[in-house]
């Protein structure tokens, strides 16, 4: 098997992880995911005011730390941190390692940008297709679109013989999947095989969310001040075991890994550059003390299509924020609405995009000033950032003129830029990986999956009939677990028990019906429902809940990040049997 031990979940992770995995114990591969997103947006931006500077700087910084003992002990370094510049990431860290007195071998892999080809594309007649809606991307300017490729580009790399690979937009799953089948020497349609190592990747590609960080028993996992990134040992067939150097913070229990293999995913047919993984077959056991091995993932040919992640800059917007406190809330808000329209030169028509909402944080017979508070909040967009700059203006004269406690809790900033995100597709045959070791060689490598793999039926398993008889109306948390994220404009709630017949419960209970009435945010969105009776969960995707994306939402929570604990602490009415015997 290969050990391969990830220091990086997203761009601002923890800086000392590389140092801790190299270490900690003994590794083959450190890999590191820093790329959401959201971040690619940030990198643009980034980018736009320095050009070559598209990449996670973080990264540079790790290396320096390790490097010396990545060589020394054979460990190869595989990330994604080039982001939109992957050359000159590359050169950062040959400039590290030329400060060090160091001689790897850098590689690194592009091709994934197609902002530069998105003209051309259309002039070629091929159309980048939305992936929501079906029809094709609007032609309007966007800052960043990138493909999402797979892991040949780094098996490549390593074949070249790099010791550090350097990548743009790959799946996160790729960075764990390419070091095992350059190790193990995989052929592209080692479907099963595949299908494991993307299932490894995916769960320790946000470092922490597998050992404890993000769960929602959280209670239950020691050393949480501290928790310890992931390691994933991949044998020959794909088979892992997900597992973290001793000694350190956090647990990893099938509970943690079936939280992280529910984070933001679809179908229980993983859609992959390189395969097409189904989460609906695997089966995970807890082989020791923070050893979960998951087995049996199997694995279908890829779509012809790679995702691409597109965005754009949607004007600029205002988020203000007032504090309503004690009694006559909604009479507060009626009058801070009416006065701040009043006293402003324009009114909600002259703006693209409003929102208003009033959130009741306050409590009754309150025991501190806080707890008495609500929040009016307000978001306005709009393609004119004059406009919404000034908006702001008319706050002030509202100041000692209007509700009793007037206050303000801050803003979101006035007038400042946000993006869009639209996730489409394009033919894989039309972005080949391009790899290119420093000084060295360079090849192309096609990102069109094998012919073959017949499709997989996924195993019926034995589930009992839903226990009836006497309820109680608790909160559903009492007894499932979740995690949710974002993606794109939607946002996924993967919902887990912890035995079967809590399973057969949950399955027969949560509707798509019934979580419309438990979040009424999504009472008039569409939602797709996925069982997953293998690990016991079930998967729901709510369409348009994060509007234009993570950085255009006006939702408080725009990542969905707390959306599955919000929705664990919905009551509902659950059987006395399936209740802890405490409660």
């Amino acid at each position: 098997m290969i050990r391969i031990a990830n220091c990086s979940g997203f761009y601002g992770d923890r800086l000392s992880a590389a140092k801790e995995m190299v270490e900690g114990g003994p590794i083959d591969a450190l890999t590191g995911d820093w790329l959401a997103e959201l971040t690619m947006l940030i990198l643009a931006r980034t980018q736009a005011k320095n050009p070559g500077s598209g990449y996670a700087r973080t990264f540079v910084t790790q290396m320096e730390q390790v490097m010396g003992t990545c060589l020394d002990n054979g460990i190869k370094v595989v990330s994604n941190a080039g982001g939109l510049d992957p050359d000159h990431c590359a050169e950062a860290v040959a400039d590290v390692a030329d400060t060090l007195g160091l001689n790897p071998t850098i590689a690194y892999v592009n091709g994934d940008n197609l902002l530069p080809r998105l003209a051309e594309l259309r002039e070629a007649g091929v159309e980048i297709i939305d992936h929501e809606t079906g029809e094709p991307v609007a032609a309007i300017d966007y800052i960043s679109a990138n493909a999402y490729l797979g892991a040949w580009g780094i098996v490549e790399a390593l074949n070249m013989g790099a010791d550090i690979v350097v990548t743009g937009r790959t799946t996160d799953a790729a960075i764990v999947a390419g070091p095992a089948a350059w190790h193990h020497g995989w052929a592209r349609n080692d479907w099963d095989a595949m299908a494991g190592a993307v299932a490894a990747g995916h769960v320790i590609e946000c470092g922490t969310q597998a050992t404890g960080g993000n769960y929602s028993f959280f209670t239950e996992i020691p050393g949480m001040a501290r928790t310890g990134f992931p390691i994933a040992e991949v044998e020959a067939d794909g088979s892992s075991v997900i597992t973290k150097h001793p000694g350190t913070g956090g647990a990893v229990t099938i509970g943690t890994v079936t939280s992280q293999l529910l984070y933001e995913i679809g179908p229980p047919g993983y859609l992959g550059p390189d395969v097409t993984s189904r989460f609906d077959t695997m089966t995970l056991r807890q082989q020791g003390p923070d050893q979960v091995r998951i087995s049996g993932t199997k694995g279908e040919r890829p779509p012809d299509t790679l995702k691409v992640s597109m965005n754009a800059l949607g004007g600029f917007r205002t988020d203000i924020t007032v504090a309503l406190t004690g009694l006559d809330i909604e009479a507060k808000a009626e009058l801070i609405d009416a006065a701040f329209w009043g006293a402003s030169s324009f009114s909600p028509d002259d703006f693209e995009s409003v929102s208003r909402s009033v959130v009741r944080t306050d409590q009754i017979d309150p025991v501190s000033n806080e707890a008495a508070t609500a929040q009016w909040r307000l978001t306005v967009k709009d393609a004119d950032e004059r406009k919404t700059k000034s908006l702001a203006r008319g706050m002030n004269e509202l100041a000692l003129a209007t509700i009793p406690g007037m206050y303000g809790l801050g803003s979101g900033g006035a007038g400042k830029p946000f993006g869009v995100h639209t996730s489409g597709l394009v033919p894989a045959d039309l972005v080949p990986q391009h790899v290119v070791v420093l000084g060295g060689e360079r090849t192309v490598v096609e990102s069109v999956a094998s012919d073959g793999g017949a499709p997989v039926t996924a195993p019926e398993f034995d589930i009992p009939a839903p226990p009836t008889g006497e309820t109680r109306r608790v909160a559903l948390g009492t007894i499932l677990g979740s995690r949710s994220g974002d993606k794109g404009g939607n946002a996924n709630l993967g919902v887990f028990a912890r035995s079967v017949e809590t399973y057969a419960w949950m399955v027969d209970h949560l509707s798509t019906n019934r979580v419309r009435k438990l979040l009424p945010e999504a009472a008039e969105l569409e939602i797709e429902r996925f069982e997953m009776p293998n690990i016991w969960s079930v998967n729901f995707v709510i369409h348009g809940i994060l509007q234009g994306g993570v950085a255009a939402s006006t939702r408080q929570d725009g990542q969905a990040k707390s959306l599955g604990e919000w929705f664990r602490s919905r009551h509902t009415d659950i059987p006395v049997s399936l209740l802890p015997e405490d409660l």
